[in-house]
Parts: structure tokens; C-alpha cells; sequence
């Protein structure tokens, strides 16, 4: 018989907020600190009872697992959304606001609206409902944990299909990220459209 892990204290912490607050969303990013493509942010409804056998923060998962929970947590979800904020945004905006903007596109998307939005991290986007952040929120809340696996994943193919259009930049390998071998690509082949310039503003003031 397979072990099934379950991390029930996710679920209670989320059953505490129902009390209050009958429909909860969490809410999670990926993609802030790369040196490419969009950062993305997902929104996730569970109803009271839901579980998911391994759900966790996506940093404390094998990407096979999250893979695996990815269609998981869409099927169980009451709703779901994944959003973006596109590379100009980001440049335009700065990170912290894209992200932002991310999370309410993702909240909006939802087709239902929560009583309160948990966010993970410590500042909060400008949404219709009640918000609360959440420290490190992806270990503490069952709906953020399942939102951050969404992002993670969904961001993950997005670099993976990135990476047929511009291969010598190898992003299917660092998701954009500023690695060593990243930056090196970029040295020798110049900053692609899909690079946020602002996050590479010395190198590409000096080209």
C-alpha cells in the first residue's frame, strides 16, 4: 500500500480562518527574482474538508510532485486562477507592483469572491475582498500551499516553452533565474526580449 503523507496542520490552520471567514483564497507568486519572463501569481479556493494528500510549499517539493498535485489541486479546487504580469509591466511597474498586479488578476479571475484573501509574503495587493498576509504563508496555509504549487508549475512550462523560442539561453534549465551559467548566456548573446531590463540595467546600459 503507498505512504500517504498528509500535513494536516495546513488544512486546521485554514478550518481556523473558515470560522470568521466561510470562503477563504490564498494566494501565491513565482518568478519574482529571475532575470526573465513574466511573474506569475494563482488563487486558490478549497472547501472546508478538502485534502490533499502532499500538499506543501512548492520550494519543498520535487518538481514531479508538484507536477503531480498541479492537476490534483485544479480538480479539487471550488475555483482556481492563474495570472500574470508581463515583462513590460515589470520593467514598468517595478516587481513588488507587478506582483501585485498579478495577484488581483488572479483573485478577479476566481468567478467567485472570497471573504478573505490570504496572502503569502508581508504586503498585500488592492482587492475587492478582506486581505491578510501570511509570513512564509506556503507553510502555513493549505490554500496558499496549493496556490504556490499552481505558480510554480504553471511558470515553470511557461520558461520550458520560452526556451524553444530563444534556446541559446538555456531557460528550461534556471526558469530565468541568475545563475551563474544564466548570466553567462546573456554576456555572450546579448538581452532578449523576454529579459527584464531593469534587472539587467548595468549590463544593459554598457551594450
Amino acid at each position: 500500500m503507498a505512504r500517504i503523507v498528509l500535513h494536516e496542520e495546513l488544512f486546521e490552520y485554514d478550518s481556523a480562518v473558515r470560522n470568521d471567514f466561510p470562503v477563504v483564497c490564498g494566494v501565491d507568486e513565482a518568478g519574482r527574482g529571475p532575470l526573465a519572463g513574466d511573474v506569475y501569481a494563482a488563487a486558490v479556493i478549497l472547501n472546508e474538508g478538502t485534502l490533499i494528500d502532499y500538499l506543501n510549499d512548492s520550494k519543498k517539493l520535487s518538481e514531479k510532485r508538484r507536477e503531480e498535485l498541479f492537476d490534483v489541486i485544479k480538480e479539487k479546487a471550488q475555483a482556481y486562477c492563474i495570472a500574470t504580469a508581463s515583462v513590460e509591466e515589470i520593467d514598468r511597474l517595478n516587481i513588488l507592483n507587478a506582483t501585485m498586479l498579478a495577484m488581483k488578476r488572479a483573485v478577479e479571475g476566481l468567478g467567485i469572491k472570497p471573504d478573505i484573501a490570504l496572502i503569502d509574503g508581508n504586503r498585500l495587493p488592492d482587492l475587492s475582498c478582506r486581505t491578510q498576509y501570511v509570513i512564509k504563508g506556503d507553510a502555513v496555509s493549505a490554500s496558499i500551499a496549493a496556490a504556490s504549487v499552481l505558480a510554480k508549475v504553471a511558470r515553470d512550462r511557461y520558461m520550458r516553452d520560452i526556451a524553444e523560442k530563444y534556446p541559446q539561453y538555456a531557460f528550461e534549465q534556471h526558469k530565468g533565474y541568475g545563475t551563474k551559467l544564466h548570466c553567462e548566456l546573456i554576456k555572450k548573446y546579448g538581452i532578449s526580449d523576454v529579459h527584464r531590463r531593469t534587472f539587467l540595467k548595468k549590463l544593459y546600459d554598457k551594450k
